[in-house]
């Protein structure tokens, strides 16, 4: 691609045909150094570790993604309508006898219309600048929803800080990206923390209700991480202006799943912060976090490892955490000091990278049930971290033992991420009015505009409910008005209820929907930096889309050169040929066009 960028002129734009099997040898688009610029290490903390001066952690990025490209780059499915321009090429383009044709006969015209200009600042400006009567936008934030839920209720309306509550922020991102935005399958850097979380929080329901811990676990799921921290800059922002329903000071330690999906070749990383590890309390309870993580891993199949002590933090959200002042907090991945994910933030992170394989002949309902080795493996990840929660959290050793994640959830989740969305477990579990948002394809994680929630924010809003919620015997009128009677004026300051489909009642159209109470809710993920308007800044992220208008293309046949070289002579001639008629035709006007004339005598 690099080759055509720097190369000829000429080109007028690619299609490039999606491959049918991944590069052995690997291949990211993203930069050698994720989000070096918004994470925590600069100048000021960490310098000899800022710019991933000691660790590349993305050693076969080529950065692509972030160059810029003066043409259209179209992608295409391997199907009828990619072999119907490979046809056209290889009966019209194709050397004959060892001769190329002088330019192609075959062509292809793409038209991919972008409204932005130049950069953010620039294209938010004219945003503000009203062109004509219609208005129109040029560009929008990348923005979504971050979605979280408290173990136990927390009053949500009620924003600031909360007197003797002490909270550990259990975190995963939902996104992930490709060089082509609508492919962005994430399999390992998206998917693989997101559904450990989850399962984690499922092995963790009955436990936290039943018990009695000091403080409370906050599941949390940041949107947008992959382009400069979008999600938790977000949440940090809100809690430092008392406009969340905790602040920074009810945080006690921050726990976080990244790429996990490869541990079974390996072991599993804990990542800390040197820098924070100076101070000694902090250290403290850094220790105490590592020594559950080891006392929960006893008895599983998993082996856990830390990296040398003078190692920074992987790219992570806890990054932006520690931005704003010291925190405890360890960063879970399958790596040490470089990703073992060989297709980070490429179309090839999907589920043959991840190993999501099916015997074959299983149908699409027999491979939903069908516990795969990845869903063993996460499976084993999840289990560890529920339990290191629980007793972080303050339950004692004895009792984790009966927590344990579920194969066939974990197992599940990963169909419906990977392989298909729109399938009879997820049909129950959502909304009617989100129904249409399944399909059968791969998840794309890329966080695009905030138009309407996304497909990985939608799964995981209806997913962590259901996983960690219950189900009340409500009516759909009132569970859709966030009560439980008609009385009932606080339940909707503590839980968020949500009607969802259920299942199909046999020998008809109907479903046997039901009310699910739970802790789950989300707020915006979108930077601080278009809230402060300040679109320069170096400290929030300031990535923006612009606006497209239709997106398509044609294929046509171009005229052989002769038959091109004979047109261009009879049109010509009939040129000529009508000048100099029409020269004749002027020059005998008289002739040709006279009429009798009447007496100029003559009158009515």
């Amino acid at each position: 691609m690099m080759k055509l960028k720097n190369g000829s002129g000429r080109v007028a734009g690619v299609a490039v045909v999606e491959p049918t099997s991944n590069p052995p040898d690997g291949f990211s688009p993203h930069t050698r150094c994720p989000n070096e610029n918004t994470g925590v290490y600069s100048e000021n903390y960490g310098p000899g570790l800022a710019h991933c001066n000691t660790t590349k952690w993305n050693p076969l990025g080529n950065g692509l993604s972030y160059e810029e490209f003066d043409f259209p780059i179209f992608s295409m499915k391997d199907d009828n309508d990619t072999q119907l321009i490979r046809q056209c090429y290889m009966d019209h383009n194709r050397p004959v006898n060892g001769s190329h044709p002088q330019y192609p006969l075959c062509a292809m015209q793409l038209s991919s219309h972008m409204s932005a200009v130049t950069n953010t600042p620039t294209c938010m400006r004219r945003n503000s600048i009203s062109f004509s009567m219609s208005n129109d936008m040029v560009c929008d934030p990348l923005s979504d929803q971050n979605i979280w839920a408290p173990s136990k209720p927390l009053n949500t309306t009620q924003n600031g800080h909360k007197a003797d509550e002490s909270v550990i922020i259990v975190s995963a991102r939902l996104d992930s990206r490709s060089f082509f935005s609508e492919i962005g399958p994430g399999a390992e850097s998206a998917a693989s923390g997101l559904i450990t979380l989850l399962a984690a929080a499922h092995a963790l329901r009955n436990a936290t209700q039943d018990a009695q811990l000091d403080r409370t676990i906050f599941y949390t799921f940041f949107h947008g991480e992959t382009f400069d921290y979008i999600g938790s800059s977000k949440m940090v922002y809100d809690m430092e202006k008392n406009q969340f329903p905790i602040d920074l000071d009810n945080v006690h330690s921050v726990l976080e799943i990244g790429q996990v999906g490869f541990y079974s070749s390996s072991n599993l990383w804990l990542h800390t912060d040197p820098i924070s590890m100076r101070n000694s309390s902090i250290q403290k309870e850094v220790k105490n976090l590592i020594d559950n993580l080891n006392s929960a891993a006893e008895g599983l199949n998993v082996s856990v490892k830390e990296p040398d002590v003078t190692q920074p933090l992987p790219p992570s959200s806890f990054q932006r955490f520690l931005r704003a002042r010291p925190f405890p907090g360890v960063v879970i991945e399958d790596y040490n000091s470089s990703f073992s994910n060989k297709y980070f933030q490429s179309m090839f992170d999907n589920a043959d990278s991840l190993n999501v394989l099916y015997p074959p002949n299983l149908t699409p309902a027999e491979q939903l049930n069908h516990v795969t080795d990845t869903a063993k493996s996460l499976a084993e990840v999840a289990t560890m971290v529920a339990r290191a929660l629980f007793l972080q959290a303050g339950g004692k050793k004895t009792q984790i033992s009966s927590i344990k994640a579920d194969e066939l959830t974990v197992s599940r989740m990963l169909y419906s991420f990977l392989i298909s969305s729109n399938n009879s477990w997820t049909q129950e579990i959502v909304a009617p009015k989100d129904i249409v948002h399944l399909n059968n394809n791969t998840v794309n994680f890329y966080i695009s505009v905030e138009q309407q929630a996304s497909l990985p924010t939608i799964l995981a809003k209806y997913l962590l409910a259901n996983l960690t919620g219950s189900v009340v015997n409500v009516t759909q009128e009132n569970c859709r008005n966030q009560k439980e009677s008609e009385d009932d004026k606080e339940s909707k300051h503590l839980y968020n209820y949500i009607w969802v489909q259920g299942a199909a009642l046999p020998n008809s159209t109907e479903r046997d929907g039901f009310c699910v109470r739970s802790t789950v809710h989300w707020s915006r993920a979108i930077s601080p930096a278009f809230e402060l308007e300040n679109y320069t800044t170096s400290e929030y992220s300031t990535w923006t889309e612009s606006r497209w208008k239709e997106i398509k293309g044609r294929i046509f046949l171009v005229a052989s050169h002769d038959l091109e070289m004979l047109t261009l002579g009879v049109g010509i001639g009939v040129l000529l040929s009508s000048l100099l008629l029409t020269y004749i035709m002027s020059s005998k006007a008289d002739i040709l066009f006279s009429s009798g004339r009447e007496p100029t005598s003559a009158t009515y």
